[in-house]
């Protein structure tokens, strides 16, 4: 049996030692579209590393896996972070992957005073390491309030996950202006048409600029070490309903700092429509109120049934 992670003897070794050949190991992987265990286990190495160390490229990344013992060379790194979607981050404006008949929007945040929610909105995507694959996953925050608006999974990077989360997100309201970065599935016109119908500024940062968008990066960082590094999940089901219990967390009970501790929730909502809550409010001492004269009710009857029972 092939250890795929076995750190002292390669894989081409052990195919060699049992009489396999080395390209009949990995074909059954790629056949189906799917990474081989060896290179899941290295993608998930190389992720945890990047949340810690953005600015790793694939030089130091390939030293990073062979100080931990694992002999894979820069070339197959470069490849294993193109397919995860993330580079290196750099102080300066990098070149982003991008449709040649995509239109790039300027950056629009800069100086800007963020004093209130649905002022801008935020968009990001990140690869999220499985126990035997991987997805994609995007998200829309509003910036203010870090309120994650929706989310949503894939299995490759097109844009059509990214138009269904925007899709969802605009059932909360408008913003003033939305940011992303340079990606090609926020630059496609799909997505880039929605905004515009609706009326919305658009900005984008360039790749490896990463605090042109750093809320949405801490959100990744507090997701991983929080959930997905700890649960590894098996299917995407698991998965599914794992983000959906984070993200109800994140936004209703995790209590953040920067915020005054209150959640993103109270932030979003409390500010935005204090009509709202205080409607949900009265609504709730109106059932609370109801729900007790109701029980006074059933005990007065109860007595009454047990007096002519008595009697």
């Amino acid at each position: 049996m092939i250890d795929a992670i076995h750190s002292d003897i390669s894989v081409q070794r052990q195919c060699a030692l049992i009489g396999l050949s080395r390209s009949s190991y990995y074909y059954p992987a790629n056949l189906n579209g799917h990474q081989s265990p060896e290179n899941l286990f290295y993608m998930s190495l190389i992720d945890q590393k990047y949340i810690e160390r953005p600015f790793y490229g694939s030089r130091r990344m390939s030293h990073y896996l062979h100080n931990l013992g694992y002999q894979v060379n820069r070339k197959r790194i470069r490849r294993l972070m193109r397919l995860m979607g993330i580079q290196a981050i750099y102080p300066r404006p990098r070149t982003s992957i991008r449709g040649k008949d995509h239109k790039i929007y300027p950056y629009l945040l800069r100086d800007l005073n963020i004093d209130r929610v649905d002022q801008v909105w935020a968009a990001d995507i990140t690869f999220i390491p499985m126990a035997y694959g991987f997805m994609y996953l995007v998200a829309i925050i509003d910036w203010f309030s870090r309120y994650v608006l929706s989310w949503e999974l894939s299995n490759t990077l097109d844009s059509d996950f990214c138009v269904t989360a925007l899709i969802r997100a605009l059932k909360y309201g408008i913003p003033d202006i939305f940011n992303s970065d340079q990606g090609s599935q926020f630059t496609s016109h799909n997505f880039t048409d929605q905004l515009l119908t609706a009326g919305i500024q658009i900005s984008m940062d360039g790749r490896g600029r990463v605090l042109d968008n750093i809320f949405i990066e801490r959100l990744w960082r507090s997701l991983k070490y929080e959930d997905i590094y700890i649960k590894e999940y098996d299917t995407v089901k698991q998965l599914y309903q794992g983000l959906e219990q984070y993200f109800d967390f994140y936004n209703n009970d995790r209590p953040h700092q920067s915020l005054g501790y209150q959640t993103p929730a109270m932030v979003y909502f409390g500010i935005k429509n204090t009509k709202k809550m205080a409607n949900n409010i009265v609504q709730e001492k109106s059932y609370l109120h109801i729900h007790k004269k109701k029980e006074k009710k059933q005990k007065k009857e109860k007595l009454l049934q047990l007096h002519y029972t008595l009697n």
